[in-house]
């Protein structure tokens, strides 16, 4: 009997991933699939917390894709190792600070142990030649396969008619007339093959759950490492860079005012670790200070910042309290911040 062949794809939760493991399948091969964690994925979380949001269906694309597909979905924690994925990227950074490339080299080398480690024979992924502008070039897909040592064994079934042939093909387990030659940043072919599929509800097709390729996202991180002894980052602080209204006051010290009550709820989860302030006169956003008040003025700076965050911010005053990790609390009576007197260099 003919020896069944298996793959595994990396499912980032998208249209493409989805559409390569179909066309794989329907090739009688065995697939798995595997997503890798890294922190910055964090494409449902602000859906969950923020009320805004509620409308919003909340799953995990990618748990949810390979449900549709009727694949088992591995997902491994890499947060550690990702780290000097970011901070220490070879070919450098894109617009903002996403390592496309040696993201992509990265996790397909882990594939690569993975295939090792479970006995299978290659690995897929969604990657279509000249949809991305780092990592998913003509240039640049072979300088992935070399680098993580996937060389032939991995297929690229939506671009395969653009790239050399993969010893899959060659060794007759794929017939490359079933493969794809897709190219380019339209993204019409592939929701055409997804009605072919009777794929109709998937993750936006342009869309991409990596934070690190979000312009604002990218500015809080910046100013994070900037103002830091050094670029070190835990996963809370991955999180918290999402969470609220972010105001650098002084190297030391920055203020994360909550935007809604959803917001003000996750936030309460850290008031053992930061220390948050409140307003007690007025309904209003819980704040958390990430940092240490160097001076009287700083601590006034921040509480008429935050007061304008209230439901007083016409009144004459507010009363706000003080909460220490500890637990202790002091209450403060100040005049909100004007609107105009807010710094544009504040705001994050």
């Amino acid at each position: 009997m003919k020896q069944q062949r298996k793959a595994v794809a990396l499912i980032s939760g998208g249209l493409d991933s989805m559409l390569a493991v179909r066309v794989i399948q329907k090739q009688g091969i065995h697939v798995e699939g595997i997503n890798f964690f890294t922190g910055f994925c964090v494409e449902g979380h602000t859906h969950a917390i923020r009320k805004k949001h509620q409308h919003k269906q909340k799953r995990n694309n990618a748990l949810w894709v390979a449900e549709q597909l009727g694949i088992k979905l591995h997902i491994v924690d890499v947060v550690e190792e990702y780290k000097d994925i970011l901070l220490n990227p070879v070919h450098g950074y894109g617009k903002n600070v996403n390592p496309c490339l040696d993201c992509k080299t990265f996790m397909v080398k882990k594939a690569v142990e993975w295939i090792r480690d479970h006995d299978f024979d290659f690995i897929i992924t969604g990657e279509v030649v000249g949809q991305r502008p780092m990592s998913q070039r003509k240039e640049t897909m072979p300088v992935v396969a070399k680098e993580s040592g996937s060389n032939d064994l991995l297929v690229r079934p939506l671009s395969a008619g653009q790239l050399p042939e993969t010893l899959p093909e060659r060794e007759g387990w794929l017939d490359r007339k079933g493969l794809f030659d897709f190219s380019g940043r339209s993204r019409k072919p592939q929701m055409a093959l997804a009605a072919q599929y009777g794929f109709e509800d998937y993750a936006q097709p342009a869309g991409g759950c990596c934070m690190l390729t979000d312009e604002n996202y990218a500015v809080k991180l910046k100013d994070m490492w900037s103002n830091r002894p050094s670029r070190a980052y835990e996963l809370d602080d991955i999180i918290m860079l999402k969470m609220g209204r972010h105001f650098r006051l002084a190297p030391n010290l920055k203020i994360i005012i909550g935007r809604e009550e959803g917001e003000n709820n996750f936030m309460q989860g850290y008031k053992n670790q930061f220390v948050s302030i409140y307003p007690v006169s007025h309904n209003g956003a819980l704040a958390l200070v990430d940092g240490e008040f160097k001076s009287d003025e700083e601590l006034q700076t921040a509480l008429a910042l935050i007061a304008r965050y209230s439901q007083g911010k016409n009144d004459p005053q507010v009363t706000l309290c003080i909460r220490q990790p500890n637990a202790d609390e002091k209450e403060y009576t100040i005049q909100p911040m004007a609107v105009d007197n807010i710094k544009k260099q504040w705001i994050l």
